[in-house]
């Protein structure tokens, strides 16, 4: 019964780590969407880049506590901007 009960646990977990990873992707999504279409903008654009690494940042700690450890595919999946990927200490 004891197994079961930590099964169960490590079932929901998991669970919680994929749905935690899911809303972290469609926040780097929105943010990444809101800066394409208004970051020309040069009153807005600080604040949308500050989002988007922000978002970006999250998504790649949660990634890393799913195991995922390596990002480039996610990068150019996203095609995250080079101006994003700086904020974040990336060169």
């Amino acid at each position: 019964a004891r197994e079961s009960a930590l099964d169960l646990l490590g079932h929901e977990i998991l669970g919680e780590k994929a749905a935690a990873l899911g809303r972290a992707g469609r926040r780097v999504d929105e943010t990444l969407a809101r800066l394409r279409e208004h970051g020309d903008d040069g009153d807005q654009r600080a604040r949308l880049l500050r989002d988007a690494a922000e978002a970006v940042h999250a998504y790649f700690i949660q990634r890393e506590l799913c195991g995922l450890r390596k990002h480039d595919a996610v990068i150019r999946e996203y095609n995250i901007p080079k101006a994003v990927l700086a904020r974040l200490g990336a060169k």
